[in-house]
């Protein structure tokens, strides 16, 4: 035979195939119908493992063996696709434990964050609430989300990302431990400074503060000069430091709106060697409200250590057409070489097409939890 033969018999084959499949996806719509009558959940694990077992006892090599295993997955994966989407046009995903809210409440709100007075994240707050918002602040993340989850404040600001730096692992971890939802972002440009007290000049320096990672990204201008680097918690604390010693010899590398809070001169502007350097911070509270015009969802889950788990996870977006906007992973505390998946995708609570793709991973994945929708 010639190719062209082999391709036609091959085209045959093909017409088959998807006749079959669209055979097969119909009766999967009735046994979808009979699971809506009857409450039966879509998701049966013990059953799709026997049906695979039955299928690859079918081959007649171990190629054919994987590549039927794999095909029927994607198989089946679809067949619940097909459910989870009737199951919504029936009403019968349940309602997601998420208030839509028109606005969020900020007028009296009292907010926390974490550093002292003149930190980045304060900074962030009154980008985000305005001037007049009443605010505290606390020394350690956990204190922040603390304040909120009893309620001595009612949203955080807190740093989860930045473009250079990456993720903020221990925010990551904290809204997996606390029952606290994210509500809001902002984004703000880092630009880091010089400071000095009043009447201090650059070449009076002997000793830098800040914190590491601030130093770090000002290495190359630091690195000009033969100064002394000391790490501190925080780039407000090292501000404050200088402000409160008042001697010419301390310069701080922190922020402009550091400079204003604590009376400091700006010797050097932009000492950072990434212009483009910006830190993403989220706006957290301790209710289940979702603003009506929310336009990302943040979720985790856990999966189980197998082969293809996180493809699958991850199909429920593509079959429903949702954009990932990121995905980071964490270990699990005391599960070696396991993790936990975080997603940000595009798309609001209220969409039937988010409702099916969090109705699929909630039944087929671990302990998923919606962080927010913002």
């Amino acid at each position: 035979m010639d190719l062209l033969e082999l391709r036609e018999q091959i085209d045959t084959i093909d017409r088959q195939i998807v006749s079959l499949y669209e055979q097969r996806m119909g009766i999967c719509g009735q046994v979808a119908e009979y699971k809506i009558e009857t409450g039966k959940k879509v998701f049966d694990r013990q059953r799709e493992m026997e049906k695979l077992a039955r299928v690859k006892s079918l081959t007649h090599n171990a190629f054919n063996s994987h590549g039927v295993e794999e095909l029927f997955e994607q198989i089946m994966s679809m067949s619940r696709k097909l459910q989870y989407q009737l199951l919504a046009q029936h009403g019968s995903m349940g309602r997601l434990p998420f208030i839509q809210v028109e606005e969020l409440e900020t007028q009296s709100a009292r907010v926390v964050f974490q550093g002292a007075e003149g930190a980045y994240s304060q900074a962030a707050m009154t980008q985000y609430f305005g001037e007049g918002i009443r605010s505290l602040h606390v020394d350690t993340f956990r204190d922040a989300m603390s304040a909120i989850d009893e309620g001595s404040a009612d949203f955080a600001v807190l740093p989860i990302e930045n473009s250079t730096a990456g993720i903020v692992s221990e925010i990551y971890d904290l809204l997996v431990e606390f029952e606290n939802y994210i509500v809001g972002e902002q984004i703000l440009q880092i630009n880091h400074c010089l400071l000095g007290v009043p009447g201090a000049k650059p070449e009076d320096i002997r000793t830098v503060y800040s914190h590491p990672q601030s130093l770090m990204q000002s290495s190359r201008f630091l690195s000009g000069h033969d100064w002394r680097q000391i790490s501190m918690q925080n780039n407000a604390f090292a501000a404050k430091k200088v402000a409160e010693e008042g001697d010419k010899s301390q310069a701080a590398v922190a922020s402009e709106y550091a400079a204003k809070v604590y009376g400091l001169e700006v010797l050097r502007q932009g000492i950072n060697q990434e212009k483009d350097n910006s830190t993403r911070f989220i706006i957290v509270t301790n209710q289940k409200i979702f603003r009506k015009d929310a336009a990302k969802i943040s979720i985790c889950f856990e999966l189980p250590h197998q082969s293809g788990s996180l493809y699958h996870m991850l199909s429920h977006f593509i079959y429903n057409n949702l954009n990932l906007c990121k995905i980071e992973s964490r270990p699990i505390e005391d599960r070696s070489w396991e993790y936990r998946f975080f997603i940000d995708f595009e798309g609001n609570l209220a969409d039937s097409a988010v409702k099916n793709a969090l109705r699929g991973l909630r039944d087929e994945a671990r302990n998923m939890k919606i962080l927010g929708n913002y």
